[in-house]
């Protein structure tokens, strides 16, 4: 379970591949399975599905998983070292946003569904969320920038986009924790 764990703790923000896991680790795919569901119901890590409105090139069949604690993500893979120092840092900021978005919908009692968005051609949105029959894109950058990919754009033409990046997180995160105050 250690071994996985860190596997996953490696790919953070990126789709997994149990059987690539199962490779790596020496172990069996169903056991990888039933080890990740395991840590799954352990809240140490939250399985994220592709989110798939049968456009011929959405990928669906992987997953992403985030770790309800980035400090328990570190430790499994001993680092620690300064965010201007890490080669992580897309990952780490990643797992964050998406957790912090996670704890809101929970916080306010929401039904709030979440996915990543990826296509056969590369392109690709960091989370989906589905709320109340709205759909966002949220693209997460440690610094500021990024663009919606025109495909999503003109598949999926009524939902919102929203960029999340150092600058502005707080502007999210912030007016959520106030209300509950």
């Amino acid at each position: 379970m250690r071994d996985i764990t860190r596997c996953i703790a490696l790919q953070i923000g990126n789709e997994v591949s149990h059987n690539e896991i199962a490779n790596t680790v020496k172990a069996d795919v169903k056991t990888v399975g039933r080890y990740l569901d395991v840590l799954e119901k352990m809240f140490v890590i939250k399985k994220v599905r592709g989110f798939n409105r049968n456009l011929r090139n959405e990928i669906s069949k992987k997953a992403k998983y985030y770790f309800l604690d980035n400090g328990v993500r570190n430790a499994v893979i001993g680092q620690f070292g300064d965010l201007a120092n890490r080669n992580d840092i897309g990952g780490l900021w990643e797992n964050f946003v998406f957790m912090e978005f996670y704890k809101q919908s929970i916080l306010r009692g929401t039904a709030d569904q979440y996915y990543f968005w990826r296509t056969h051609t590369g392109k690709e949105i960091d989370i989906i969320r589905e709320s109340g029959g709205k759909i966002e894109a949220i693209e997460c950058k440690w610094s500021a920038g990024a663009k919606i990919p025109d495909l999503w754009r003109e598949t999926y033409p009524d939902s919102t986009f929203l960029t999340i990046n150092k600058e502005n997180y707080l502007d999210q995160f912030v007016p959520v924790l106030s209300a509950k105050s």
